[in-house]
């Protein structure tokens, strides 16, 4: 009897540690994050997981943080999405503004906390900036207006340009309400505004092509998954062409592009650690306002202007937050 006592004392010993590990990791929580373009991402994630440590949550530790890829693909960005609400983790973080509609088709409980979108209202993500409603809130990115700058840069930047391209991919961008901003400012200026669509590679260089045949081209160049992922190769078709180009994210300037006017992405990433740990915590998405950036920085590469043969006005240095030489 004794030794029985003994070896149900010692069964017990080692099972209740184990259970209570077992127990310990079943309670950590869980966030699914659908990124839309993986090629750009190591810095944004490593902005993300700074910003949840300083309010003390650890990847690994007591949070378990799972990372899907979409790299641009709609159809990817479908998958993942099921992949996601199947799994059904605490919260989701979703990039861009393609990730949230198949999202918010398929849950309407999970938190959400979107990261650069664009007008949240207007897509119908939210009802309001103030008190967002329902399971969704975030980050914004650019308002829709901000192609009327780019425009307005575009043609202070090299007042030769006489006709402007306005680039996107249809499929995987929201551009209705940016291209009637733009064609305002261009109206204003009385220089005509194309529309350029590009779905695939293979049609960077044949319509960058056609739009840069003869002098004066500008281009516009919206936030766009697509685009990110092809940006070399846009970048280096458009310097090698002559046609002066405005890009809405920084990382096409370090990649030679001319021009950028835009807002810390990182810093976006890191802000939004606020919201999941509120979320975590007990808060609910829909009662959490949307923020908006406030803050924008106009980035030069004047190894590229000269490059391409253009002399940028002394006004509009002065007015740069960095020139990359």
């Amino acid at each position: 009897m004794k030794r029985r006592r003994f070896v149900l004392g010692l069964s017990t010993s080692v099972i209740l540690p184990t259970l209570a590990k077992a127990q310990q990791r079943k309670r950590r929580p869980r966030l699914g994050a659908l990124i839309t373009i993986g090629s750009e991402a190591q810095d944004r994630i490593a902005a993300l997981n700074r910003g949840l440590r300083v309010r003390g949550w650890t990847d690994g530790e007591n949070l378990e943080i799972e990372y899907h890829w979409a790299d641009g693909s709609k159809q990817r960005i479908a998958e993942i999405a099921n992949v996601l609400v199947n799994s059904r983790p605490d919260l989701i973080l979703a990039h861009s503004s393609p990730s949230v509609p198949p999202l918010l088709r398929l849950t309407q409980d999970i938190p959400i906390v979107f990261v650069q979108v664009s007008d949240p209202v207007g897509q119908g993500f939210v009802k309001n900036l103030t008190r967002p409603g329902g399971n969704v809130t975030g980050f914004a990115a650019f308002e829709f207006s901000v192609a009327g700058k780019w425009v307005e840069l575009l043609k202070e930047l090299s007042p030769n340009v006489d006709r402007i391209g306005i680039l996107y991919n249809p499929t995987t961008t929201p551009y209705d309400q940016y291209v009637v901003h733009g064609k305002a400012a261009a109206d204003a200026l009385g220089i005509p505004l194309t529309q350029v669509e590009v779905r695939d590679r293979g049609e960077i260089n044949q319509i960058l092509g056609k739009f840069g045949e003869r002098p004066g081209g500008g281009l516009v160049l919206l936030p766009d998954p697509f685009t990110s992922i092809h940006r070399e190769a846009i970048v280096d078709t458009a310097a090698r062409l002559g046609v002066s180009a405005i890009y809405p994210y920084r990382a096409y300037v370090d990649s030679g592009g001319l021009c950028s006017y835009s807002y810390d992405v990182s810093d976006l990433f890191f802000r939004s650690a606020t919201y999941v740990d509120r979320i975590l915590r007990g808060e609910k998405a829909g009662d959490l306002p949307v923020q908006l950036v406030t803050r924008y920085q106009l980035v030069f590469n004047l190894k590229t202007a000269k490059r391409m043969g253009l002399t940028l006005p002394p006004t509009l240095l002065a007015r740069a937050d960095e020139v990359i030489e």
